[in-house]
């Protein structure tokens, strides 16, 4: 018999919940990807705008004073809740719950294996603490050739020490392109 992952018996979960809550699971995952797209569009301009002007260290302070802001600011356009997260955390403020978590493993198993993470999401209907129905959905976040300056493992002494000041708790480094870095986080409630 074949074993299967988390995410295969979370699938067979999502296709019940879809049936006995009514929603269209895929519409839903349309504008979750647009939500995602707005945000990464969003705070990756931002992030360049900053590189360009005053380099890495630049950037590194748009993180830690801008992100929550801009995605502050992209909730604030619609009815979904979008956030990121990781196993390995810059910022513990952005820790994964439970769900997020078990997704981020299952992620994280997938990208040992060789999946492609660009196209790797999760989602499903579940209910929360107080009954409600909510959609949830998760993308991974790839490490891009230009996130090694702050996330790999060769990162220059100033910005090292720049990272630790802002951070002091980090443990978002070390990372290789084409690894996971993370995941959009997103949940509309129903």
């Amino acid at each position: 018999m074949k074993k299967l992952g988390l995410l295969s018996v979370l699938l067979v979960a999502t296709s019940v919940n879809a049936e006995t809550f009514e929603v269209n699971i895929p519409e839903l995952q349309n504008e979750a990807k647009g939500v995602i797209k707005e945000l990464a569009t969003t705070l990756g301009g931002e992030l360049k705008k900053a590189k360009k002007s005053g380099g890495a260290p630049a950037a590194i302070t748009v993180c830690n004073t801008k992100a929550g802001p801009l995605t502050a600011l992209v909730n604030s356009k619609s009815d979904w809740e979008i956030s990121r997260t990781s196993l390995k955390l810059r910022n513990p403020e952005n820790a994964p719950d439970q769900w997020e978590k078990a997704a981020l493993e299952e992620f994280d198993k997938k990208a040992n294996i060789g999946a492609n993470l660009e196209k790797l999401a999760f989602s499903q209907v579940v209910v929360d603490e107080e009954g409600r129905k909510v959609f949830r959905m998760m993308k991974a976040i790839p490490v891009a050739e230009q996130c090694l300056a702050c996330h790999g493992s060769k990162i220059k002494p100033e910005l090292a020490e720049h990272l630790q000041k802002l951070y002091p708790e980090d443990k978002a480094t070390g990372f290789s392109q084409g690894e996971l870095r993370g995941a959009f986080s997103l949940k509309k409630y129903l």
